[in-house]
Parts: structure tokens; C-alpha cells; sequence
């Protein structure tokens, strides 16, 4: 019988994570390089844990149109069918097409760091996506509908206590549209998702908060399917302009 043992493994993952995202908060005085410490530890947990046909980074997401979102955290996009992702000066823009989810990172969750979360989401969501038929051996399919993007917020404490009570609800709800956070994590407490089905938030409170909502993540990827295929051609009108 082997030693291995998935509990201790998944254990240990959190644990790794919250250790991390204590130590972020509690050596560095600086705001930003505080942030800039959890944002990384949040990253690169998808970066390593995620299938590989997503790539998670830092940046900006543009359309087809010019218009540009706000500065992400973290963007979840899709590294098998993305044509291309522009770098400039360290900087990483993703077509809004290859965009499967976006996060927001912070110290703590409170009412004004949700709102500010859905304001994050609202400039990526709003942006224009492009969709082409795909050919196939035996001819084309239809141009598919953009898939929905995935929008969270990831901390490691929370402002209120209880953590999930009904402050917590209350801010999930003001924004159900452009801005509505899905999945999110507070790694001291548990984390939160909304269901697709009721679209009622849950809230789960466990010992292993980061492992659990990792793999919560990953399924709910899964049921959002493949980005659309890009049209190239609506972006190169712009070598002209």
C-alpha cells in the first residue's frame, strides 16, 4: 500500500498558500508592495495548479474596437487558441476574446473592496468580442455566442466578522450584471461562489479555503466551454489607422 496521501497533499496546498499570504501581509509596510506580494502568491497558484490550456497573468484586456479594460490582476485566458498576446515593456494585453475569468486581489474582503472589484470586472466584461464560423471536415458551424467570463475577488482576511454573513451578501448583490463576481476566495475563512442554477451565492466554510476554491475554479471552467474563434482581421484594421 502506497504512503501517499491526497488528504495531507491537498492539506498541504493551502497551508503553503496561507502561510504565504500571512507573510505578505504581515512583513511588508508598503500598501503596494503588499498588494503586489498577494496578487503573486494568488497568481501563482493558478499559473501552476491550472490545466494547461490556460495561462493566467497581469494586464490589461483590449477589443477589436481599441478600447482597453482597466489594469487585471489576474486574467485566465485561453493559451491554445489565442492567436496572439501583445507585450510592450514588461506590460501583457489579451484580446477579449481569449478571456475565460478575472480576478481581483486584496488584503481583506470588505463592502469597498467588492465594489471595486465589479468596477474591475465591468471594464472587462463591457469590451467587444469578436466570433467566426469554424470550418470542420464536413463544412462550417455557426459563429458560437461569447462564453461568459468568470469575475472573483481573492483575499486572505475578511473586514467583517462573521466573514460570510449578511454584509457579505448584501455587497455580492448590487451588481448582478457587468460587475458580478462568480467565485472568490478569503483563504483565513473559506470561499464563496454563485450557482448557476438558483443564482444564489454560497458560502462555504472549510478548513482547506484555498485548495478548495482552486478546485472549485476548475470545474467551473470546465462547464464554460471554449472561447470563440477570433477574428484576426477586426484587430489588424489598426496597423492603417
Amino acid at each position: 500500500m502506497s504512503e501517499w496521501s491526497l488528504t495531507q497533499l491537498l492539506a498541504t496546498l493551502h497551508e503553503d498558500i496561507h502561510r504565504r499570504l500571512e507573510a505578505s501581509r504581515k512583513s511588508f509596510g508598503h500598501s503596494t508592495t503588499k498588494g503586489n506580494a498577494t496578487e503573486g502568491v494568488w497568481l501563482k497558484l493558478l499559473q501552476e495548479y491550472l490545466p494547461e490550456r490556460y495561462a493566467a497573468v497581469s494586464g490589461h484586456v483590449v477589443d477589436s474596437e481599441g478600447v482597453f479594460s482597466d489594469q487585471i490582476d489576474i486574467i485566465v485566458f485561453d493559451r491554445q487558441y489565442s492567436p496572439f498576446i501583445l507585450k510592450y515593456e514588461e506590460q501583457i494585453v489579451v484580446p477579449a476574446e481569449s478571456v475565460y475569468a478575472a480576478f481581483e486581489t486584496k488584503q481583506a474582503i470588505s463592502a469597498e473592496q467588492v465594489a471595486y472589484a465589479q468596477a474591475k470586472l465591468t471594464s472587462v466584461r463591457c469590451l467587444h468580442r469578436t466570433s467566426l464560423p469554424i470550418p470542420h471536415a464536413g463544412g462550417i458551424y455557426p459563429a458560437k455566442n461569447p462564453i461568459t467570463i468568470l469575475g472573483g475577488l481573492l483575499t486572505f482576511e475578511s473586514e467583517w466578522s462573521p466573514c460570510f454573513g449578511d454584509p457579505i451578501q448584501a455587497s455580492l448583490l448590487k451588481d448582478q450584471h457587468l460587475g458580478r463576481l462568480d467565485i472568490g476566495c478569503v483563504a483565513a475563512h473559506g470561499h464563496f461562489y454563485r450557482d448557476r442554477s438558483s443564482a444564489e451565492y454560497r458560502f462555504v466554510k472549510e478548513g482547506k479555503p484555498a485548495t478548495a476554491f482552486l478546485l472549485k475554479l476548475i470545474s467551473e471552467l470546465q462547464f464554460s466551454g471554449t472561447v470563440p474563434m477570433i477574428d484576426v482581421m477586426a484587430y489588424a484594421k489598426w496597423l492603417t489607422k
